[in-house]
């Protein structure tokens, strides 16, 4: 790790780190492709392979199961491993797996079976990125400027949420969906260029004699059960999960085939509310230096639940720019609220959080708040597909708004500063 500049006279920023620079611009590039993909997705199972509501729900659950079947191991594997390797590996293999649904589109094989086959991939690569992505941040900077470079990366894949989606609807009147797959699979490639140019002080970890694999998981696994905030923090973050997998689910159809506004108007709504969320990752430390770290997590989580409200309004309202304009306003509101929420509890899980168990307790907490998604999403699948698209979304509006009360009545409001790990 490098050393603390805890005390010192002045603080390198972040903006003239080459390590993190590069680290930094890498995640730019993969974030823009993969909204490109993530947009591609829906529009190529629903508008070309006739996808139905719970073929949307298993193609959800395939791309989110891997965090609940392979979370846990793959935090204590990262754990013995180096990390940016680790990352490396788990971009290439994205990599590969997306652009096999261009090369099966273009020979005219490509079925849905092989869209659940490479979202699945694709997630199981997703886990080991993600457990390392997070245990790294507080090994490429130092501990005081983790929240600072958690809300630069945040802000930059807000960036990519913005532009993406917006230029992938325009690139979907004019090109093909398979397209931007391929666009996606490059942006992973260079996502591992640019990490084979970062420079750190990763050594690889000391091992326990005679250490099991369960008993390191148990460890990652009991730190996240008996931290306060920390759980507190996984039961509302998984419940939200739960819920909005219900609500997002049924959003390609409820813009493509019920509102029939096209992939142009999918595209502008995810690009509305990424604005939200640029401003919230941008604003985050501002607003805690104001409003104090600990209330500033509750309050986001209730703004971003109390946003989907409008989801159902616009589907009532029926096809029309007023609709979309709905749409994109829940969106942005939800977006900025979720962002600040997430800038706050995953910088305070890196401070509390020993080094060696960085990547066990980002798994456990992985495997919990994403472990349920495919729940969720094979769920809105079969509420959507049995009781219809507006009742279900009030189920998931409904879950969202209660995932709010474990942080909303616990200590968070008394908190000022949320704790660091000498305050443990």
């Amino acid at each position: 790790m490098l050393p603390s500049s805890a005390g010192s006279a002045a603080v390198v920023p972040l903006t003239r780190r080459p390590a993190f620079l590069a680290f930094w611009a890498g995640q730019g590039v993969s974030q823009l492709g993969a909204q490109l993909g993530q947009l591609a997705l829906p529009v190529l199972a629903v508008s070309m392979l006739g996808a139905s509501e719970m073929d949307l729900g298993v193609l959800n659950a395939a791309s989110m199961a891997a965090f609940l079947i392979v979370g846990l191991p793959a935090g204590a594997w990262v754990d013995r491993w180096l990390k940016r390797r680790t990352m490396i590996r788990a971009d290439l293999v994205r990599a590969a797996a997306m652009l096999a649904v261009p090369l099966l589109s273009w020979t005219g094989a490509l079925q849905m079976w092989h869209l659940f086959a490479v979202a699945g991939v694709v997630g199981v690569a997703t886990v080991f990125f993600d457990v390392s992505y997070q245990s790294y941040i507080p090994v490429l900077v130092d501990r005081e400027l983790v929240a600072d470079a958690n809300g630069k990366l945040e802000a930059t894949a807000q960036v990519a949420r913005l532009g993406g989606p917006a230029l992938g609807g325009f690139v979907l009147t004019v090109l093909s969906a398979p397209i931007l797959f391929a666009a996606e699979s490059a942006g992973y490639l260079v996502s591992a260029l640019c990490l084979l140019r970062v420079r750190d002080s990763e050594t690889a970890p000391e091992r326990t004699e005679g250490s099991s694999l369960f008993h390191e998981i148990r460890e990652g696994a009991a730190f996240v059960a008996r931290h306060p905030l920390i759980r507190r923090v996984v039961l509302s973050t998984a419940t939200g999960n739960l819920f909005s997998s219900v609500t997002y689910v049924l959003m390609p159809l409820v813009v493509l085939r019920e509102l029939g506004l096209g992939p142009v108007g999918l595209g502008t709504m995810l690009s509305i509310g990424s604005v939200g969320g640029v401003l919230g990752a941008l604003t985050a430390p501002r607003l805690a230096s104001r409003i104090g770290e600990g209330p500033l997590l509750p309050l986001g989580l209730m703004v971003g639940g109390a946003a989907v409200a409008l989801f159902p309004l616009a589907l009532a309202v029926g096809p029309g720019p007023l609709a979309l304009g709905i749409l994109s306003a829940g969106e942005f509101a939800m977006s900025f609220g979720v962002i600040v929420f997430n800038v706050m509890q995953v910088s305070m899980r890196q401070r509390v959080c020993p080094p060696r168990l960085l990547g066990r307790m980002n798994a456990s907490v992985r495997c919990l708040v994403w472990g349920v998604m495919p729940v969720g999403s094979l769920l809105g699948g079969m509420l959507g597909a049995q009781l219809g698209i507006a009742p279900t979304l009030w189920v998931g509006i409904a879950g969202q708004l209660l995932a709010c009360l474990p942080v909303a009545v616990g200590p968070f409001f008394r908190l000022r500063r949320l704790p660091d790990a000498e305050g443990e």
